[in-house]
């Protein structure tokens, strides 16, 4: 049997593939997503390639057989199906990824943001998707339920933690048979506030061991959270969930590193981490 440093050394490669699902829009988040990635390759003594897929512009889809790894990310619009060839084929690679994880013993791994998120939930059925009252933008507190509490990619965050969410749209009233059928756990929810007669949404999901999601944005940092600010609705949306006050002072604390920054330097670095480390074990039992 190969040692764990004899099949590192000798892997050809780990291939990841980056699902673009902003539809031809300027968007910070993608942008982000591929520097964390890339960061990750540079420091990783593994050999990683990236491919990048322009999901719902250019129809573009990765092969799941071709790839280890995927992350999938926000973008704007109704995630509902409208009919659309990317749609479908999004919704195979979903359910491609799921069942090969429960039929074969080698792992595929997917992380799903905001849109993606969006989609997977109404994909698997998990509850009522609709659109929010007013659109949401800014640093949000993010609470952990009893499942998040062990969830190893919140391991270094407090609770609550906090995230940029961006959204027009919300997950709600989860159907928690289905989530009991598919073995699939609410890892975060928005602040719970007993106060306000709205139901929380849900903000993390873990689908499966192999496959993780959130409605909030881990990618983001404060340099692309400025960038987005230059758009006029998103700092009207901003002021119009925090005030004015609550606004200056999240600009002022934007950098802190106990907020987006330690949020961004955990979960998704740690989430390719653990599907990298995973990969290798595996190989190595072969």
């Amino acid at each position: 049997m190969n040692t764990f440093e004899e099949i590192r050394t000798s892997m050809t490669n780990i291939r990841i593939a980056l699902l673009d699902m902003n539809n031809n829009h300027v968007n910070q988040g993608f942008k982000n997503v591929l520097e964390i990635s890339e960061a990750f390759r540079q420091h990783s003594e593994e050999n990683i390639s990236i491919e990048t897929f322009d999901v719902r512009y250019k129809n573009q889809m990765p092969d799941p057989d071709a790839f280890d790894i995927f992350i999938s990310s926000g973008g704007p619009g109704d995630p509902h199906r409208e009919g659309l060839e990317w749609e479908g084929r999004f919704a195979g690679l979903l359910d491609s990824i799921f069942d090969h994880n429960r039929n074969y013993s080698s792992k595929k791994y997917l992380f799903l943001i905001c849109h993606s998120f969006q989609l997977a939930a109404i994909h698997w059925k998990l509850g009522n998707i609709c659109k929010r009252k007013s659109y949401s933008f800014g640093i949000m507190p993010i609470h952990k339920t009893e499942e998040g509490e062990s969830e190893f990619l919140f391991r270094n965050l407090p609770d609550p933690f906090f995230a940029v969410d961006s959204r027009a749209y919300q997950f709600i009233e989860p159907d928690y048979q289905r989530f009991e059928e598919l073995g699939m756990n609410i890892v975060a929810i928005e602040k719970f506030r007993p106060h306000i007669d709205l139901e929380r949404a849900v903000m993390a999901v873990r689908f499966s061991d192999e496959i993780f999601g959130t409605q909030f944005h881990p990618e983001a940092n404060p340099e692309g959270m400025l960038e987005n600010l230059k758009d006029e609705k998103n700092k009207n949306a901003m002021i119009e969930n925090f005030g004015v006050e609550k606004y200056l002072e999240t600009l002022d604390r934007m950098d802190d590193d106990d907020k987006i920054m330690l949020t961004q330097a955990q979960i998704l670095p740690r989430f390719l981490q653990s599907a990298v480390q995973k990969i290798l074990r595996k190989a190595v039992t072969e």
